[in-house]
């Protein structure tokens, strides 16, 4: 290869490879289609994860009644808890099946029956030592545990006794039932 040859293959214009305006508009709409999926997908994905990512808050208690009062047979306890839901604030009415078991540690049971959600009574004239749901005839002891047609034991409140008063707090599974 001569020097001639070489100089013409060492300087050669280097091609540039040129957008089209098919592409350019391509890059452009799509570009700017991302933009606008994201403004729309990004405040949905937060409103998502946001409540996820907020620490658990501690339940509230709420005084019900005084701890002298509490004996080994359930009744029944009426209360109200303050609710505030986004905008909307109520005090719906809340009740409890307080009592006392084998070791006097109290214990308080939520009235709603696992089986359909009506509510159970404690003492029927068939049953005087269970709680009887009137719906379909669930019947659970003293400590909540099922024995006829519910699927799960009753639910119990969060107790914690202070100053001579029961407090109930949020609803958790129950620990009474073996």
């Amino acid at each position: 290869m001569d020097h001639k040859e070489q100089q013409e293959t060492v300087h050669k214009p280097v091609k540039r490879k040129e957008m089209t305006r098919r592409q350019f508009l391509s890059y452009t709409l799509g570009g700017a289609g991302a933009f606008m999926v994201g403004g729309v997908a990004l405040p949905m994905i937060r409103f998502a994860v946001d409540p996820l990512l907020q620490p658990k808050q501690e339940g509230t208690f709420v005084k019900v009644i005084e701890e002298s009062k509490v004996t080994t047979e359930p009744q029944q306890v009426d209360f109200k808890v303050h609710q505030v839901d986004g905008w909307y604030e109520s005090d719906p009415k809340m009740q409890a099946w307080v009592a006392r078991d084998e070791s006097g540690n109290i214990y308080a049971l939520s009235p709603v029956c696992k089986h359909l959600g009506c509510l159970v009574s404690w003492g029927s004239k068939e049953h005087p030592d269970q709680f009887h749901c009137p719906c379909h005839g669930a019947r659970y002891a003293k400590n909540g545990k099922q024995i006829v047609v519910a699927p799960k034991p009753l639910d119990e409140y969060e107790v914690k006794v202070k100053n001579g008063w029961v407090y109930l707090g949020s609803l958790i599974a129950n620990q009474h039932a073996k």
